[in-house]
């Protein structure tokens, strides 16, 4: 199997088994501490379960230092159950820090194993933690994965308390868009539970285990969409409330009290948003629970990440303003240096003033300025009268001269220069697929951390000939003359240029040569200013952008040429 040039990875979770050792149960998969107490797995809750028994093949006798392949050395176990082991590894080729699960090449799941790891290996979608080598060798089936020391379970986030409504927005709504993803290419977890899903440093949500941990223990489903759906459910109701949705504790959270059902998660904790609320028990498996304000049920991540675009978006809270300390006034007595220091408790008296000039010296000097002073008044009075005399006899011209500059600075006022408003907005496809049409809104939301994106391209910076280009039309609501448009752009490098077109409608009748050009820029930053070349009075302006930089990996797509636009101003 091809590597991948990524950082490290990732062992399975724990949850539901019993630990080898107790630093076993005090490791995490993704090197961060977790919560000391043994987690319990809940078969309803998840919508499935094993539907075979453990192999009769025995766990391989490994060590700490044994090598598989001459390049993966073994350095913690960190679970060990029903014939397979997952250990903490180093990759001495590549120098880094990896996950690997191993089995006996002849334990009953071995080729589900296989199959599975492979599968999760062709996906490369970087919301998961990605499965780098998948082996049968030596009597030995072995899966490589990232390992990730910068993650956090969600597990560990929800010890101190629920999550923030911004926080859960953002987990639900990466999880089930990733999951959504992976259901399309026919893949399913079985095993989603809150230390299956991590947030990085940078703030970004992965998901270990697809596939591959339901494999490890046999897991099935009949209905794997669902079981899935309902999984992120349960997620985002322990995110909102820190219970677990059912009444058996699970986690390291404790359940609902027993006979009283499932609750909406704004009924158990006060506080709690009430689209989120609404949205966890529209996933939830409740048997009728559901209030009657509720929407239809989701019964796919698909529907769910439908019903979160139709959500008002979460906005992150506002950073808490602190007052600057209070200015501390020094006190020390200028012109000190060199005298003995006071003893302690001692009061130095002030030194007196130095007296007024009273000498025969000091008497001459204010003499002087005095005399100075009178001698500039009145040259400065003989001055004014001179100036005086010549404009009245010249008042004719004057008057003249001062109605004409009075025409010319008026004749030279220019307009002030207005934000305008854009009303509505739509992603322009010149040509093959759209690009993130779902988002445009983000451009003009006032939010610089929101942001449409391109997809990425293996050659640039030019988009030709993949694309002529890529952009979105903009609605200023009525015929505007536009002066300048500020772009806020996600990506710096080199480089990426911007045209502005006006055109017809949101949906142009004529492609981009058709229209008439407004403007253009190139910048190897993160904003642009694009000018007007000449003047144009229009409703629509088409953002066209022709060139993109190269950029590095994120949460959307792998290192390539692409843009993302965070914030667009017209000003006219």
């Amino acid at each position: 199997m091809a590597e991948r040039s990524t950082a490290a990875v990732d062992v399975a979770d724990n949850s539901g088994d019993e630990p080898l050792t107790a630093e076993a149960d005090q490791s995490t998969a993704d090197g961060v501490a977790t919560n000391r107490e043994r987690d319990t797995d809940i078969d309803e809750a998840q919508g499935s379960g094993g539907t075979e028994g453990p192999g009769k093949a025995s766990p391989p006798e490994l060590h700490s230092g044994h090598k598989l392949a001459r390049r993966y050395r073994l350095e913690e176990c960190v679970t060990r159950l029903d014939g397979f082991s997952s250990w903490r590894a180093v990759d001495e080729k590549l120098r880094r820090a990896v996950g690997v699960h191993i089995l006996p090449a002849d334990h009953a799941r071995a080729r589900s194993v296989l199959a599975a790891a492979r599968s999760s290996a062709l996906l490369g979608d970087p919301r998961f933690v990605q499965v780098l080598d998948a082996v049968e060798e030596n009597d030995l089936v072995y899966v490589v994965h990232e390992w990730l020391p910068d993650a956090t379970e969600l597990t560990a986030l929800l010890a101190p308390g629920p999550l923030e409504p911004h926080d859960a927005y953002q987990m639900v709504s990466q999880v089930a868009s990733a999951m959504a993803a992976a259901h399309r290419e026919g893949l399913a977890h079985l095993r989603l539970n809150p230390n299956a899903v991590l947030r990085t440093s940078s703030g970004q949500w992965r998901i270990r285990g697809l596939a591959v941990n339901a494999a490890l223990r046999g897991i099935t489903s009949e209905t794997p969409q669902r079981t899935d759906t309902e999984a992120i459910g349960a997620l985002l109701y322990a995110g909102l409330t820190q219970r677990w949705p059912y009444e058996n504790d699970a986690y390291g959270l404790s359940g609902l009290p027993k006979d009283i059902g499932l609750i909406p998660p704004d009924q158990v904790r006060a506080g709690v948003h009430r689209g989120l609320s609404e949205l966890s028990m529209r996933a939830l498996v409740n048997d009728g629970a559901t209030a009657s304000r509720h929407e239809s049920a989701c019964t796919t991540p698909e529907e769910l990440v439908k019903a979160i675009g139709e959500m008002p978006r979460i906005r992150p809270p506002e950073p808490a303003f602190t007052a600057p300390p209070e200015y501390q006034r020094t006190t020390y007595q200028q012109g000190t240096y060199g005298r003995p220091a006071p003893h302690p408790g001692v009061t130095q008296p002030l030194p007196p003033p130095p007296p007024p000039l009273q000498s025969r010296t000091g008497k001459a000097l204010k003499w002087a300025v005095s005399a100075l002073l009178i001698a500039a008044l009145g040259l400065g009075s003989w001055q004014l009268a001179d100036a005086l005399m010549e404009q009245n006899n010249k008042s004719d011209d004057t008057n003249q001269t001062q109605t004409t500059d009075d025409n010319d600075k008026s004749g030279d006022k220019t307009k002030p220069v207005k934000t305008l408003s854009i009303v509505g907005a739509q992603e322009y496809v010149a040509s093959g697929d759209a690009q993130a049409p779902d988002d445009v809104q983000l451009t003009y939301d006032g939010n610089s951390s929101t942001y449409w994106r391109t997809k990425r391209y293996n050659e640039g910076p030019t988009l030709a000939p993949y694309k002529p280009g890529v952009g979105i039309v903009y609605d200023l609501g009525s015929a505007q003359k536009i002066s300048t448009a500020s772009i806020g752009l996600r990506y710096p490098g080199d480089h990426t240029t911007v045209k502005l077109y006006a055109t017809d409608s949101l949906s142009p009748s004529t492609g981009v040569d058709g229209m008439t050009e407004i403007g253009t820029a190139t910048t190897s930053g993160t904003s642009l200013t694009v000018k007007a070349s000449k003047s144009v009075k229009t409703q629509y302006v088409l953002l066209w952008i022709t060139a993109v930089p190269s950029a590095p990996s994120d949460g959307y797509s792998s290192a390539g040429y692409k843009q993302a636009v965070t914030d667009v101003t017209f000003k006219g």
